[in-house]
């Protein structure tokens, strides 16, 4: 069992002991610590909720509610949701704050609560700091019986979400309709299920093959958008009968495109293409972080803007989005985060501004690629044991490659001629990552592979 507190919310697998596992009285415990934190921050006892269809999401929220109830808190439920619409929902409510019932892109087994704030963005690191202590300190009291809060189910928030999108300045609806896109929709049985045909329909796409759109959390595969993932959907383009897929991960913040042909479009691509729409529009700044291709970059220079790198994590990207207005900014696991509509991953604002973009571009999606600098990233990791220094290993690959310009401020990226390597500690889960990039798929494999060996030779000589 694991149960993983951060800055970010609490995320665990479901059972055990308390402590050791996202049981009730760890959901509880932190809900509680969060709903005294709203009322401490904005004193404002309103708060909304929402989930993905994981199996575990049901209990989880109802455990949620009453938590925030008995502390006086007025609750509005989304019910199944995305994440992006939650975000969207919380200052439209007037609510002091959100929580996301959701683990991402985790396994089934997995449930979090990821936090926001009053503008329906995610708590900063001196927020999450508090509340954890909060938690901790068990520094929390409920509320009398007669100053319950109250609860409250709104069930079109996504339909509203979709409006929105549609009525975005750089979303075409009449262009995509006219393309007469022929698209596959793989949403893993959680809510892009809901959201993502739904959205198309609304942008005028009439032939949708929907795989794996019941929302009833029995993810079908690994519920990350990665290529070894979506065989499935690959295959059934292989065929010719369609001109994309479209893939989201389980609560709707990352989105990946499969071609025409079944080859991948590239979950780091999602951003550069969307990204270089909105530039060809909007001229401006650009910021993605440290583990993203370096795509982006390119096509800012060519835009005429300025890219700047931030640490993982949204909130991080975000705060460096706000500090040189970057017009587009996001992740490299397919997040976009666009600024006119909110400071969020949000994978159903992505679609309709990469559709609007390929319907514009009037070629294949794998042409539409095709057109954009070619890196190739590895991404590999190295499972943590207790004995295990991370900050040591750190240092010591710092020290070893200090003839070549490093950035510290999230691990540490060292830049060579045309490559990278960027060694993070997960914030999620127990391991270090290892992220390489190159112009060359077998010298990215290569550089992963040396700075792995590295790794290890700093393991074996600290273990003796």
């Amino acid at each position: 069992m694991s149960l993983i507190k951060s800055i970010s919310g609490i995320r665990g697998t479901i059972g055990g002991k308390s402590g050791e596992g996202l049981t009730p009285i760890d959901v509880v415990k932190f809900a509680s610590a969060y709903g005294a934190w709203v009322i401490e921050k904005t004193g404002n006892a309103k708060v909304v909720i929402g989930r993905d269809a994981r199996l575990s999401g049901d209990m989880i929220s109802r455990l949620v509610s009453a938590t925030l109830q008995g502390l006086g808190i007025d609750v509005i439920d989304l019910g199944l949701s995305t994440t992006p619409t939650v975000e969207f929902a919380v200052p439209r409510e007037n609510a002091g704050g959100g929580i996301i019932l959701t683990a991402s892109h985790n396994p089934i087994q997995w449930n979090a609560l990821k936090l926001l704030n009053s503008i329906g963005e995610f708590i900063s690191d001196e927020e999450g700091k508090s509340i954890l202590e909060k938690a901790e300190k068990e520094d929390f009291s409920f509320a009398e019986v007669k100053k319950l809060g109250k609860y409250t189910q709104i069930n079109d928030y996504i339909d509203r979400h979709i409006q929105h999108v549609l009525e975005l300045e750089l979303v075409d609806v009449e262009a995509i309709k006219k393309r007469n896109f022929k698209i596959v929709v793989d949403a893993v049985n959680s809510t892009g299920g809901i959201a993502v045909p739904k959205l198309l329909h609304a942008l005028g796409v009439e032939t949708i093959e929907k795989m794996y759109c019941t929302p009833d959390g029995h993810f079908p595969h690994n519920p990350e958008p990665l290529p070894e993932n979506l065989r499935e959907i690959s295959k059934k383009l292989e065929k010719g009968n369609f001109d994309l897929g479209i893939v989201v991960d389980p609560d709707v913040d990352r989105l990946a495109f499969v071609n025409e042909d079944g080859s991948m479009f590239g979950e780091e691509y999602t951003l550069v293409a969307v990204a270089d729409y909105v530039l060809s529009k909007t001229p401006g700044n650009t910021v993605s972080n440290l583990s993203s291709t370096r795509a982006l970059k390119d096509v800012t220079i060519k835009r005429g803007g300025t890219y700047t790198a931030a640490a993982v994590g949204e909130v991080n990207v975000v705060n460096q989005m706000k500090a040189v207005n970057a017009v587009i900014g996001g992740e490299g696991n397919g997040g976009i985060i666009y600024p006119t509509s909110h400071y969020g991953r949000d994978a159903l604002v992505g679609i309709g501004l990469f559709l609007t973009h390929l319907a514009k571009f009037g070629k294949s999606i794998s042409m539409l690629r095709a057109s954009y600098p070619n890196y190739y990233i590895s991404k590999n990791k190295i499972e943590l044991t207790p004995e295990i220094d991370v900050d040591k290993i750190l240092l010591e690959i710092k020290n070893k490659y200090k003839k070549h310009p490093i950035n510290d401020i999230d691990g540490v990226k060292i830049e060579f001629e045309k490559e990278w390597v960027h060694l993070r500690k997960s914030n999620t889960e127990p391991i270090i990552r290892i992220y390489s990039e190159s112009d060359s798929e077998a010298t990215a494999e290569h550089l992963a592979k040396k700075i792995i060996l590295d790794i290890k030779e700093v393991v074996s000589a600290s273990l003796i």
